[in-house]
């Protein structure tokens, strides 16, 4: 069973299978090449895949359910 639950969390080795694509308009690409040329980031995939997937987690974790809503709260 504790082989199990350790499966359903993702590993740092864990190869990558799901390919996402999209596009950007031209200056979309250009303001995010000016970015990574800026910090000097030159791992452009691992950037857009933090990016995002900082934003989701985030976004995940603001919207946790709560017993009350926020007007309840703020009383």
């Amino acid at each position: 069973m504790r082989d199990r639950a350790k499966k359903n969390f993702p590993r740092p080795n864990d190869p990558r299978v799901h390919r996402i694509a999209f596009m950007l308009n031209e200056e979309e690409y250009k303001a995010v090449n000016r970015y990574l040329s800026k910090y000097n980031i030159g791992n452009k995939s691992n950037w857009y895949r933090s990016t995002i997937l900082t934003h989701i987690l985030k976004t995940l974790e603001e919207d946790y359910p709560t017993l009350f809503n926020e007007n309840e709260m703020r009383r």
